[in-house]
Parts: C-alpha cells; sequence; structure tokens
C-alpha cells in the first residue's frame, strides 16, 4: 500500500480495514489481522498497528478477547 504523506498512517490503515468491515470482507464474529499481521501486510510499525486495533475498539467495531484475538462486533445495520 502507498502511503499519503498528508495524512498518518495508522489512520490510512485504519479506514481500510473499516471499509472491509463495512463491505462485509470481515464479517460479524470474525477474526481481524492481529497487530502481526497488520506489520506484514501494510509494512507499518507494531505501535502503528495497535493503534490501529485501539481506535477500532473505541468505534465499537471490534471487541477483543485475551487469547483470541480481536473480532468484528455485531453491529445492527
Amino acid at each position: 500500500m502507498e502511503f499519503a504523506a498528508d495524512r498518518p498512517r495508522w489512520r490510512q490503515v485504519h479506514e481500510v480495514i473499516v471499509e472491509r468491515i463495512e463491505s462485509g470482507e470481515y464479517a460479524p464474529r470474525t477474526r481481524v489481522p492481529s497487530t502481526v499481521a497488520l506489520t506484514e501486510e501494510f509494512g507499518v510499525a507494531n505501535v502503528t498497528a495497535q493503534k490501529v486495533l485501539r481506535q477500532l475498539r473505541e468505534d465499537g467495531l471490534i471487541y477483543t478477547e485475551l487469547g483470541m484475538g480481536s473480532f468484528v462486533t455485531d453491529r445492527q445495520p
């Protein structure tokens, strides 16, 4: 992925993941990529990937189960 220089990388990765959730690519109750997977796919730092997942949780789009990973919430349309 080529990043725009005028916007934070974490925000750009966040937008990609939100788009995948909204399109149904990541369906409710399915796992989203881990911090390791995000760093590999997008070539970002671990801290950046953690910030993406933290913001997705704050947005109410994902929840995390310790030892299991992060999953898309079961939102009502």
